[in-house]
């Protein structure tokens, strides 16, 4: 398995998973320690850059993901 490259900085892991250990050990064994080019914040870093990736965009949103590369996302990150 291949450890993405991103997975140290990652604040959706380092700062809003902690309170759900089991839930973030699956979704990193799933996005980041496997095909990182199924993950929503992986996708939209590189076709956005990093400030583009909403801190509420879960690895699984590929959907959003798609809208916010398209410049079509209107939702407001959650706070």
């Amino acid at each position: 398995m291949a450890r993405c490259e991103l997975l140290e900085g990652c604040i959706f892991f380092n700062d809003r998973m902690h309170d759900y250990p089991f839930a973030a050990d699956q979704m990193k064994q799933q996005y980041c320690l496997g095909d990182n080019q199924d993950c929503a914040r992986y996708l939209v870093r590189n076709a956005r850059g990093k400030e583009q990736v909403p801190a509420d965009l879960f690895p699984t949103d590929v959907v959003r993901a798609e809208h916010i590369i398209a410049g079509a996302d209107t939702r407001p990150p959650l706070a």
